[in-house]
């Protein structure tokens, strides 16, 4: 291959998202790339999130989620909870719905879910998601996942 893998992946068109996880009273939340709509009847997401994380237990056990749509210009936002770290959900305004998972205020727009089910993906795992509600919160140009270099640094995590 002429290219890295990694490079070539980033071609791959994709939003950048926050999904806020809710077990009782604990709350998280991550960066996540790999989400896409898979139903139109219902509709549902599905979602690729790593096992070995807490918001894995949190959405596991709590069944429910929210999948906050970011704006080109929350980068930094985007670096924020794509780190791991204690308590990273304070500092920004967060919001209940249907289903009480936390809901990022500052967000170009939300899905309230509830776990359908999972399945294995390599290292990851595919929760696939029931869309519950949904709204738009601003209208402002969508943050790519191509544009975020290797803030993820997935880059090392390719077997070539």
């Amino acid at each position: 291959m002429s290219e890295k893998i990694a490079d070539l992946c980033r071609l791959i068109s994709h939003g950048v998202y926050v999904v806020g996880v809710r077990n009782g009273e604990k709350t998280n939340a991550f960066t996540a790339a790999w989400v896409m709509q898979v139903s139109f009847d219902p509709v549902m997401l599905a979602l690729s999130i790593n096992p070995e994380h807490n918001s894995y237990r949190l959405l596991e056990a709590g069944c429910c989620c929210t999948v906050n749509v970011l704006g080109r210009d929350q980068m930094t936002m985007a670096e924020h909870f794509g780190r791991s770290g204690p308590d990273k959900m304070s500092g920004y305004v967060w919001q209940q719905e249907k289903t009480g998972a936390p809901v990022l205020s500052e967000s170009l727009a939300y899905f309230d879910c509830e776990l359908s089910h999972f399945t294995d993906a390599g290292d990851h795992r595919i929760a696939v998601l029931r869309v519950v509600d949904a709204a738009m919160l601003r209208s402002d140009p969508l943050m790519l996942y191509s544009q975020t270099g290797d803030m993820d640094g997935s880059s090392e995590l390719y077997d070539e």
